[in-house]
């Protein structure tokens, strides 16, 4: 008897957690990375300090800008597996181009953002026009990437990043805030105002929830959803440009695990995989989640393989949690 009413009593309690998950996904998603972090400063009472945090807040802002474009691919209803191929290429292209020559980030920049540009435009008309699925045409796409790139480089990339472009990804005023943070307060309102008040990010709301009602609309879906993709290839790209800075020199598949990451954070904020619902403050909050969760396994010094099982095994149960229906069927 008491073992059943223990267990209505848990059933009712995941019930009411599932609930406020959804209705504020974001929330729930910075009480979770405070839970993690306050777990791994209790285990491992030295990873408390002020350059571990100021790490950590680097490598937040990086995972939130390599999410942007992926928030925004599935808002409408997409999937990219390029980001991670893509941000490797672009720390690749930065150091070949620069070769440690501050005066040529303009002429890494423009590269980098055509590259981009290209392998979203690319994911775009494969998925849409064409109309194959975008998780194996991304996934195959990537691989693409990632081995032409091998090929360039002889599987040894050259050349390091200029001194100032570094310095004003990891500077730390006061010896606390990341100079990365500058590039947040010029990124985070871009992407807010993509979503929220230009057009575009109506349209792509509208076409994430019901694609046939947005087409009779007048809308191009074809058109909105290929712009997506390429927003994506974009910010990827300069996602990386971003990540080599903090590292200097690059090397091949570097940001892989980047396509992966920027997946699961954009859903753990709150993200539909069926698109139409989706916020980039819940992307960051989740964003803050898997820097946290990656942290503690590194933080207690777990084999790569347990550390594998268990970030595969939290994150399924966090996946399950925020499973979330579609607000606008078919």
């Amino acid at each position: 008897m008491q073992n059943s009413i223990a267990g209505r009593a848990m059933v009712d309690l995941f019930g009411k957690f599932n609930a406020f998950a959804n209705r504020s996904p974001a929330r729930i998603a910075i009480i979770l990375a405070v839970l993690i972090y306050g777990f791994t400063v209790l285990m491992v009472p030295s990873a408390f300090n002020v350059r571990a945090i100021s790490t950590l807040f680097m490598l937040t802002l990086l995972l939130c800008f390599a999410s942007a474009g992926q928030t925004m691919v599935m808002i409408g209803g997409g999937m990219d597996f390029t980001v991670g191929a893509v941000m490797s290429v672009a720390a690749i292209i930065t150091t070949v181009v620069m070769q440690g020559r501050s005066g040529m980030f303009f002429h890494a920049f423009a590269i980098c953002m055509v590259f981009g540009v290209v392998v979203g435009f690319v994911n775009g008309v494969c998925t849409t026009k064409i109309g194959l699925p975008a998780l194996v045409v991304t996934l195959a796409i990537s691989n693409v990437v990632n081995r032409m790139s091998y090929i360039l480089t002889g599987g040894t990339p050259t050349g390091t990043v200029g001194r100032d472009f570094a310095r004003s990804v990891i500077h730390r005023y006061f010896g606390v805030i990341p100079s990365i943070t500058l590039y947040a307060l010029i990124i985070f309102p871009m992407v807010f105002y993509i979503l929220y008040r230009s057009r575009f990010g109506r349209q792509l709301y509208l076409v994430g929830n019901n694609a046939e009602a947005a087409r009779l609309c007048g809308i191009d879906v074809v058109r909105v959803k290929t712009i997506s993709y390429m927003i994506s290839g974009m910010f990827s790209a300069f996602s990386g440009m971003l990540g080599v800075a903090m590292l200097h020199s690059a090397r091949n598949m570097m940001f892989d695990g980047y396509a992966y990451s920027s997946l699961i954070a954009v859903v753990v904020g709150g993200t539909s995989f069926a698109g139409g619902i989706g916020t980039y403050a819940g992307t960051i909050a989740g964003s803050m989640v898997m820097v946290m969760l990656n942290n503690m396994l590194t933080s207690l010094n777990l084999t790569q393989i347990v550390r594998e099982i268990t970030m595969g095994t939290v994150l399924v149960l966090i996946l399950v949690m925020y499973n979330r229906k579609k607000a606008v069927r078919q």
